[in-house]
């Protein structure tokens, strides 16, 4: 008996052994097949090269046409892999500088249609009113259907003051419209902020540039002085750019030691985790951050982060969903490969790629109003809207009087700022501040929301709710 199962024993292993020999066998012959396949098929190209080359009708420069197969090769694998040649890629150098010349627009291809990310506000696309969403569909007399990214940044970029036209499609239009563009100097300045409501601090981050984080380390300082309470954080029409700068953006938000997020590709290398550290002082404000469908990339790694930790609020439109990284590898003759080698994850483990961010709130960017008549109503002026928002019951004629004006009382706020206070905001800025509030209805929820928010925590912590528990989005303390 135990001599049978000794044999038993022999029969199986010797079988386990004949299989994985199989198996491996099978997988080298796989690997040689795909190879050989391989080495056919350049043997292909090297015949199509010199038939091309000798007898095509005109004489042929074999540079441009390697380039043009090398630009296929890499189209064929996703919309952000591509070939830079020695000139696209020196652009590439000088746009993350925060300083470049052009339109003023972020670009990508989506479903094969060139199309616009974000215009920056302020250029020159801004101010002809190309908006995110926007498909070029020619450049010049081009058409872009079959155009690389690296190639239509190279035909929309030119000498400053140089005028350039693009036909766009956008889906209110009937029909495609021409945009005639003149080119400058892209300077972009990458943060900016304001004050709402007194105590609400804006900061705005238009893309992710080298010096964002020192930038924005400077408008949290200049808020911080002002006695901000309370923060939004606008990343819309953010089309993102450097990973350190998007990590280094959201450490200022966090403790230390939390993931930001994390990367995974198909070798080692390619994953990476990214963590908050301790070098600079976190703030700790309640916080809301503006996304949109223009909000892509690094602006999706810190929406993502900041939400997933339970550390700010996200209201507006699902982001782009952008979540793959690129690698920048430079080759021998000065040119470079931009390859796709991983996605982006958020902490909680998160797709970025295709899904984009959700918001917490979802609020949709309404159209101005204009001034025309509907229904046989007529609609009232801007003007008069703007001038109702400061007309109160004491400003109309015979009003009913107070209980404090009878006693003589003064009924404002006795913490409110004396007209003296060095915070006080001149006519001109206040009136700007307003102006953006009636444009945006977003930004408007936004400080609606934080002006409440003391309001909030009192009003839970009376009815003993505990703002710390782990399934709200925010601690309220």
């Amino acid at each position: 008996m135990n001599w049978l199962n000794k044999n038993l024993k022999n029969v199986i292993c010797s079988t386990i052994f004949t299989l994985s020999f199989l198996l491996t066998a099978n997988l080298f012959a796989e690997e040689e097949k795909s190879k050989n396949n391989a080495y056919n098929k350049l043997k292909v190209f090297s015949e199509i090269l010199s038939l091309i080359e000798s007898n095509y009708v005109d004489p042929t420069k074999n540079d441009s046409m390697i380039e043009g197969a090398i630009s296929g090769m890499v189209k064929s694998l996703d919309p952000h892999t591509s070939y830079m040649p020695p000139s696209s890629y020196k652009e590439m150098q000088e746009e993350t500088t925060g300083k470049f010349g052009g339109l003023g627009i972020e670009i990508s291809i989506r479903d094969g249609v060139l199309t616009v990310v974000s215009p920056i506000e302020g250029t020159p696309a801004f101010r002809v009113g190309i908006k995110p969403g926007d498909k070029i569909i020619r450049i010049e007399d081009e058409s872009t259907l079959d155009m690389t990214l690296p190639d239509a940044v190279s035909r929309l970029r030119g000498e400053t003051g140089t005028p350039i036209n693009i036909t766009v499609f956008r889906n209110s239009f009937k029909a495609p419209k021409d945009f005639t563009i003149v080119r400058d100097i892209i300077k972009v300045r990458s943060v900016v902020n304001k004050i709402y409501e007194d105590d609400i601090g804006y900061i705005k981050i238009r893309n992710f540039s080298k010096n964002t984080s020192s930038d924005l380390d400077k408008a949290l300082a200049d808020l911080k002085q002002k006695g901000i309470t309370k923060l939004i954080l606008d990343v819309r029409n953010n089309p993102g750019g450097l990973l350190n700068q998007a990590v280094e953006v959201t450490d200022r938000f966090l403790n230390k030691d939390n993931l930001i997020v994390y990367t995974k590709g198909r070798s080692n290398e390619q994953n990476m985790r990214f963590t908050s550290h301790d070098k600079v002082a976190g703030v700790s404000y309640p916080m809301i951050i503006l996304v949109n469908g223009g909000s892509a990339s690094a602006s999706e790694i810190v929406a993502g982060a900041l939400q997933d930790l339970n550390r700010a609020i996200i209201l507006g439109t699902t982001t782009f969903g952008k979540g793959s990284v690129q690698t920048i590898i430079p080759l021998s003759d000065g040119s470079a490969l931009r390859l796709t080698t991983a996605r982006y994850y958020t902490p909680s483990g998160r797709v970025i790629q295709e899904n984009g961010i959700k918001p917490d709130i979802l609020v949709e960017m309404k159209p101005l109003s204009k001034n025309e008549k509907k229904e046989g109503k007529v609609v009232e002026s801007e003007e008069k809207i703007r001038l109702r928002r400061f007309l109160r019951e004491k400003d109309l004629k015979k009003h009913l009087k107070g209980k404090s004006s009878i006693e003589g009382m003064d009924g404002d706020n006795p913490n409110k700022l004396d007209g003296d206070s060095s915070n006080k905001l001149d006519e001109a800025t206040i009136k700007s501040l307003e102006e953006d509030l009636r444009k945006d209805n977003q930004l408007q929820q936004a400080v609606a929301l934080l002006s409440g928010w003391e309001i909030m925590r009192k009003t839970f912590k009376k009815l003993n709710v505990n703002t710390t528990d782990p399934i709200n989005r925010i601690s309220l303390q």
